[in-house]
């Protein structure tokens, strides 16, 4: 390996992201820093993908199956030459520099194994308020963790691969959360770092309905592992915790708010709660005001409440399941039970 130039294995997992895909291969071979290869790992899609794949000056791998991402980025290692492996999911497009500047974080910190960046404050491509909503709460709590973390994410990486190795493979069990459990391990063997000047546009959910799921499935592990990472320190905070109980326990007083005439003290309970909402992440407002301004902001946070309540129905619901004897954490493949 040349450290002053070191080769690079460009991975991108893949399941019917016919949309994206090609903005991500575009954004992949316009690098400042050329990859050595490029490898697309496909997850049995049934859209375009493979055929679009097929199209770029890439390797397209089948993935025996629909596995999941962690067997999918599992695969592309095991198949990848190069000295980092930068993976990057097939709905990112990274800018120009995005290799260039990793490489230059890992160069600088070489104590660092992994450094992982955030996402651009457009999206990929416009589908809406609620896309938008998505774009910038995840820019926003990655540029308010910039530094060296406890947390990996892998939707735009770079880890070296002797880093990798030592870690170990994606717990092919997990098709959530994975890069937290993945994240316990690689901090043992290195340092991970969060960086804003490793950037990539995304292309996020558009419909309310669907967010929230997404929300209230991501939100399952937070009883076992996942809840139990966040509270490490280094880890990243995504949604800080006194804003999720400010706003579940302000769903829970609001019939108060119609005791106003007959009790003013426990009508101002719920607003009490819903004051510490807003305030338990200090700058958000601040930050989607000078993004989109005043309406929006609104609007923002009208749609960020009932986020948390999903999170919080996940964390509920994925407490129940471990109450009813449900593992917090899958059996890695072969394990004994």
């Amino acid at each position: 390996m040349n450290p002053d130039r070191p080769t690079v294995s460009v991975i991108v997992p893949n399941y019917n992201y016919e949309k994206t895909l090609p903005a991500c291969l575009d954004g992949v071979f316009a690098q400042t820093h050329r990859p050595l290869e490029v490898i697309v790992v496909d997850d049995a899609s049934t859209d375009r993908s493979r055929e679009i794949a097929a199209s770029y000056p890439c390797r397209l791998v089948e993935g025996g199956g629909n596995k999941g991402v962690s067997a999918v980025r599992n695969r592309g290692a095991r198949e990848a030459r190069g000295d980092i492996l930068f993976f990057v999911d097939s709905d990112v497009a990274l800018r120009p520099d995005a290799i260039e500047n990793a490489l230059r974080v890992l160069r600088e910190d070489p104590d660092c194994g992994l450094v992982h960046g955030t996402y651009d404050t457009r999206p990929l491509f416009d589908d809406g308020p609620v896309e938008h909503y998505r774009v910038l709460h995840a820019h926003w709590w990655r540029r308010r963790s910039v530094g060296r973390v406890g947390t990996a994410v892998f939707a735009l990486a770079a880890v070296r691969r002797e880093v990798f190795a030592a870690a170990g493979p994606f717990h092919e069990g997990l098709r959530d959360a994975e890069d937290v459990e993945y994240s316990d391990r690689l901090a043992r063997v290195a340092g991970i770092r969060l960086t804003d000047t490793v950037v990539g546009r995304h292309d996020d959910c558009a419909g309310l309905a669907d967010m929230l799921r997404e929300q209230f499935r991501r939100s399952l592990p937070l009883a076992g592992f996942a809840g139990a990472h966040r509270m490490r320190s280094g880890g990243v905070v995504v949604n800080p915790l006194p804003g999720v109980v400010g706003a579940t326990l302000f769903a829970a007083t609001l019939p108060l708010l119609f005791a106003v005439f007959a009790a003013p003290l426990l009508a101002a309970v719920p607003l009490l709660f819903l004051a510490l909402f807003l305030v338990s992440d200090p700058g958000l407002a601040g930050f989607v005001r000078r993004e989109r301004g005043t309406r929006f902001l609104l609007y923002f946070l009208g749609v960020h409440l009932l986020a948390q309540w999903a999170i919080t129905a996940g964390l509920v619901v994925g407490a129940v399941r471990r109450l009813g004897g449900r593992r917090a954490l899958p059996a890695a493949p072969g394990a004994s039970s």
